[in-house]
């Protein structure tokens, strides 16, 4: 696979010029999906706009100014996805957090730096390891060791520490809840949790919301009880 890609055959998430350079760099295998992420240098270039060039991407990243997660990040291919908290050191000390607006696409939403202490995780997948212990894999790739007396569940959501990982909060995917939609035909929209429809077939299951619409449960970010736990689209860039 080469590590470059047509313009024109980014993904539809990536908020990029259709039209410029002819190739774009190409999302480096990692945390998330590739058609889930966009590249450090499109994020620096285009959308960001703190970067002209590739050139100047890569003197930023060197310099160490850009910081995922809470951890230093120096490659331009590195993928950025839903959820993850991007801080910038220079020319001011701002903090964003990426997330979908409305139309699907990527966009950095400012938060405060206490914001980007942490993040939410929709755990993924749970599976025993040594000694009897229960992992589970976040949406990010993440794998966080449950303990002993935890109630976490495929679906639900967790608030975790950034860097250290520690679990702030757990947010379960019940009636009652708010919810973030990451897909589908209402990406990007805050909905209250109306009830969690288990499909006997090998269809997704459902979760249907307040509003009078349903989703599928892969899309549902639980973020809260009666306030969202994050700041949501609305002044991204």
């Amino acid at each position: 696979m080469t590590r470059r890609l047509k313009r024109g055959a980014s993904p539809r998430t990536w908020a990029i010029p259709r039209k410029g350079t002819k190739w774009v760099q190409r999302v480096a295998a990692g945390a998330h999906p590739q058609t889930e992420a966009i590249p450090m240098v499109q994020l620096l270039r285009e959308v960001r706009g703190v970067a002209r060039t590739a050139r100047e991407a890569r003197a930023i990243l060197r310099e160490g100014l850009v910081s995922v997660d809470g951890k230093i990040v120096r490659e331009v291919a590195r993928g950025v996805g839903l959820m993850d908290t991007v801080s910038f050191a220079k020319p001011v000390d701002e903090h964003f957090r990426l997330l979908k607006d409305q139309s699907g696409r990527f966009r950095l939403v400012k938060i405060t730096a206490a914001e980007a202490a942490f993040k939410i995780g929709q755990v993924r997948r749970k599976t025993t390891v040594s000694e009897g212990k229960t992992q589970v894999t976040l949406h990010d790739g993440r794998n966080l060791i449950a303990p002993a007396k935890a109630t976490w569940r495929v679906g639900d959501s967790l608030k975790i520490g950034l860097p250290d990982q520690k679990v702030l909060l757990h947010l379960p995917l019940k009636p009652g809840l708010l919810a973030y939609l990451a897909g589908g035909s209402h990406v990007g929209e805050i909905a209250k949790i109306d009830r969690i429809e288990v499909v006997n077939s090998p269809q997704p299951n459902l979760v249907h919301f307040t509003e009078g619409f349903s989703s599928i449960k892969e899309y549902v970010f639980v973020i809260g009880e009666n306030t969202p736990q994050v700041q949501l689209p609305g002044g991204g860039i």
